[in-house]
């Protein structure tokens, strides 16, 4: 469990295929205190299992279905990604509870500065639409946001300075892919729904 509070922008070493799995090596600083193989962390919002680290990177097993649902697919040596270890008991929640567990990717369609803020729209599926809620929680690569609009195919959301400081975003352009994670309270009380005896 996460919440959305990035604790720095890793950089991509290596992610290339390997017999097993892909391998993702990650330069981090931050997210390499107190770890442990087996730790969980977060990058750009997807879950992940630290298998080898060292002074000044972390190595990741990344399967084939991970890295085809999420921006993954289109990681390159030296991109940023959003580091976040997992929640720790009697450390506080900041931002909303993720899971780590990427429910699609949308891609940019604006991202601009707009006075001192920055506005980020972004397209998404039309099936998850009914996931989206207007000043409701949304990650967008692991970064706990507030939801300031909604449509039918996008949301938007508005950046402060300091997230585009700490955060990959600062790489993002137009058409770029973004991993997605909708409120998990809202996808529950759909379940519920659904599954209710009339």
């Amino acid at each position: 469990m996460f919440t959305g509070i990035i604790e720095e922008a890793g950089s991509v070493v290596a992610f290339e295929p390997k017999a097993e799995a892909w391998s993702l090596i990650i330069n981090a600083k931050a997210a390499l205190a107190d770890l442990s193989v087996g730790d969980s962390i977060a990058v750009n919002g997807c879950c992940l299992t630290a298998t080898q680290f060292d002074a000044t990177s972390m190595r990741f097993d990344v399967l084939e279905e991970t890295r085809r649902l999420t921006n993954f697919s289109a990681l390159r040596t030296g991109a940023l990604v959003n580091l976040e270890r997992s929640l720790r008991f009697g450390g506080k929640v900041s931002g909303h509870f993720v899971t780590g567990h990427i429910d699609t990717v949308g891609r940019v369609q604006v991202f601009e500065a707009r006075g001192k803020d920055y506005y980020l729209r972004v397209g998404i599926p039309r099936e998850f639409a009914r996931y989206i809620v207007h000043k409701g929680s949304i990650a967008i690569d692991g970064i706990s946001l507030t939801i300031a609009e909604v449509t039918e195919s996008s949301l938007a959301v508005w950046i402060i300075p300091h997230t585009l400081s700490v955060t990959n975003l600062r790489e993002k352009r137009v058409d770029d892919l973004v991993n997605l994670e909708f409120d998990l309270l809202g996808k529950h009380v759909e379940k519920l729904l659904l599954t209710r005896t009339p």
